[in-house]
């Protein structure tokens, strides 16, 4: 059990399910402002599709989380047949590949749902205003898809 976790591909591994924690944010971010649409849809029902653009925003970075698990899965062959034998060296590049985006990504959905909450909140008293609230959750946005980018990089560089 102990040589299990100083192994390459457990740290691999263990990497894809660290890339897979931003779906943690996202489900956050998406209860807060999924909390928001029922407060605000309780007073007007007409504003369902607005409101659930908004809500539907923070979960990207869980899609993001995904993507970089696939991609490292994929990567070391735990999707096929063949499951690489990695060194330790190569399984904590995967493992570090892996940091951006899990943890960009539980921060910036909870952040962005907050974002979106109080976007909600703002189209209830002034439907037009719509475009400023997915402004202000792109801005949160933007560093998600750097952590992606940056996890990508990573991984990408990685050589078996």
């Amino acid at each position: 059990m102990e040589q299990l976790f100083s192994t390459g591909t457990f740290l691999a591994i263990f990497g894809a399910a660290i890339a897979a924690l931003a779906g943690c944010g996202s489900a956050v971010g998406i209860g807060y402002a999924g909390s928001a649409a029922c407060g605000v849809m309780a007073e007007d029902p007409k504003k369902f599709g607005a409101t659930l653009i908004l809500q539907a925003l923070p979960g990207t970075q869980g899609i993001y989380g995904l993507l970089i698990s696939f991609i490292i899965l994929n990567k070391i062959g735990f999707l096929g047949a063949d499951v690489a034998a990695l060194t330790v060296a190569q399984g904590g590049y995967f493992l570090a590949g892996s940091i951006p985006i899990g943890l960009v990504g539980i921060i910036s959905g909870i952040h962005q749902g907050k974002v979106c909450a109080s976007g909600i909140m703002l189209i209830s008293k002034k439907p037009d205003q719509i475009a400023k609230p997915m402004v202000y959750a792109a801005m949160v946005e933007t560093y998600a898809v750097l952590a992606l980018l940056v996890s990508f990089l990573i991984i990408n560089g990685i050589v078996i």
